[in-house]
């Protein structure tokens, strides 16, 4: 992807995913990027950001509700995910790279890396759940 043709509307959405922490869907990239390209589609955002986490400037975050989360942090770190409201958090932790190590010992094969999501209730749904 050498010859990758710039495009402002591709730099404005990776630019609006660095700048925030709580990893939005396509349709809320759509509804911020339409206020500075108001002619802008839905399909182009989805294409713009298939194509950031295809060449490794963004990262899709699944959630249990199919929607699709994304996040212009590409260092590695890890996500927990609300299992009530489906938000995305990063999780401020020590570095867990030994688990490859841990889950080669009984595998043949080259582990290159891992992804891991922890799940619970975030502190809004629990601060719901006491009231």
């Amino acid at each position: 992807m050498a010859n990758l043709k710039y495009s402002r509307q591709r730099e404005a959405i990776k630019t609006f995913l660095m700048t925030r922490k709580d990893h939005p869907t396509a349709d809320v990239v759509y509804n911020n990027i339409r206020k500075e390209y108001p002619n802008i589609s839905l399909g182009t955002v989805y294409r713009n950001l298939s194509l950031l986490v295809d060449i490794g400037e963004a990262i899709k975050v699944p959630t249990s509700d199919g929607a699709e989360h994304f996040d212009g942090n590409v260092m590695p770190h890890y996500h927990f995910v609300c299992t009530r409201c489906n938000s995305v958090i990063d999780l401020e932790m020590e570095d867990i790279d030994y688990i490859n190590e841990v889950a080669a010992k009984n595998f043949l094969g080259k582990i290159e890396g891992h992804s891991t999501f922890f799940y619970g209730l975030c502190p809004e749904c629990m601060n719901k759940a006491d009231n």
